[in-house]
C-alpha cells in the first residue's frame, strides 16, 4: 500500500478486497434505483484509487460524496472519514455516509429511504428533495475534476488503461495509466475562458523526480472550459460556470513536458 500526501489528509492507495467491491456494487445499485432512472451524473463509479469517497453523484445542481460503511465494523474499508469532508467541503456537496449491512451474504443499506445520513449532523439525506434552481458556480475541485475526467475519456478512447486518478488540484500527478513500456503519468491543469491555455506546473522538475522512481514519462494536459452560453466576446465578461449547464471544452490531447 502507498498514499498520497497533502497538508490536509494522507489519501490510501491500496486496492480494495473483494469483500467490499461487493458491498461498493450493492450501494451503487440501490442509488442508481432510488435516482428514478438511469443516472448519468456519476463522479466517481470506479474502485480506481485514491479513495476520499467510495461513489460521488450530481443530481441537479447538487453533488453528493459517498463513503460507505459496515455497521458491524468488519469489513476493510478504504479510505476515511477526514477524506469525505475534504472532497465534499472543497467540492461544496453533501458528505454522506451509507452504513451497510450484510445478511446471509446479500449487501443492503442499513438506513431506509436512500440509506445516507450526513456526516456533518447525522441526519438523513433525501437527494432529490435538495434538487432546487439555485444557480451554483462550479468549484475549482469541480472544474479540476472535470479535466481529469476529459483527459481519462480521451486516453480511454485510445486504449489505454487507467491505473487512478485524482481531482484534487494541490496533488500532482493527476492521473496515471499504462503505456506501451509501462506505467506513464500526467499533470492536468483547467482553465476557464477567455483563458484559453492553462500553464504547466513551475516546479515540473519536482513533480518528475517525484515520479522517477514509477516511470519517467510525464505528460502535460491543458483543458479549457466555457459556458455553452458564453458570447465569446472580448467585450463582454465571460458567463460563469453554472453546475450542471452545459460547457464547451478546448483540449487538445497530451503534451510533452515543459522544457527547463
Amino acid at each position: 500500500m502507498s498514499s498520497i500526501e497533502d497538508e490536509h489528509v494522507t489519501i490510501e492507495m491500496h486496492d480494495p478486497s473483494d469483500e467490499f467491491v461487493e458491498c461498493w456494487q450493492a450501494a451503487g445499485s440501490h442509488i442508481g434505483r432510488l435516482a428514478k432512472g438511469p443516472l448519468h451524473s456519476w463522479l466517481k463509479a470506479d474502485l480506481g484509487p485514491p479513495f476520499l469517497e467510495h461513489l460521488s453523484f450530481r443530481l441537479g445542481n447538487q453533488l453528493f460524496f459517498v463513503r460507505l460503511e459496515d455497521v458491524e465494523g468488519k469489513l476493510d474499508v478504504p479510505g476515511s472519514r477526514k477524506g469525505l469532508k475534504m472532497i465534499s467541503g472543497e467540492c461544496n456537496g453533501y458528505p454522506c455516509l451509507m452504513p451497510m449491512q450484510c445478511n446471509a451474504g446479500i449487501w443492503t443499506p442499513n438506513v431506509t429511504g436512500w440509506g445516507l445520513i450526513d456526516l456533518r449532523n447525522n441526519k438523513p439525506i433525501e437527494p432529490l428533495a435538495l434538487i432546487s434552481d439555485v444557480l451554483i458556480e462550479m468549484t475549482d475541485w469541480e472544474l479540476q475534476d472535470f479535466a481529469v475526467q476529459v483527459v481519462q475519456d480521451h486516453l480511454k478512447e485510445l486504449g489505454k488503461e487507467m491505473m487512478s486518478s485524482h481531482g484534487n488540484p494541490g496533488i500532482n500527478p493527476s492521473l496515471w495509466f499504462v503505456g506501451e513500456k509501462g506505467p506513464e503519468w500526467v499533470v492536468v491543469r483547467a482553465a476557464r475562458y477567455p483563458t484559453m491555455e492553462a500553464p504547466p506546473p513551475e516546479n515540473w522538475d519536482h513533480i518528475s523526480s517525484g515520479c522517477s522512481g514509477l516511470e519517467k514519462k510525464g505528460h502535460f494536459a491543458s483543458v479549457s472550459v466555457a459556458s455553452v452560453d458564453d458570447a465569446f466576446d472580448p467585450n463582454v465578461p465571460p458567463t460563469a460556470l453554472w453546475r450542471g449547464h452545459a460547457m464547451t471544452v478546448r483540449f487538445k490531447g497530451l503534451s510533452p513536458p515543459p522544457r527547463p
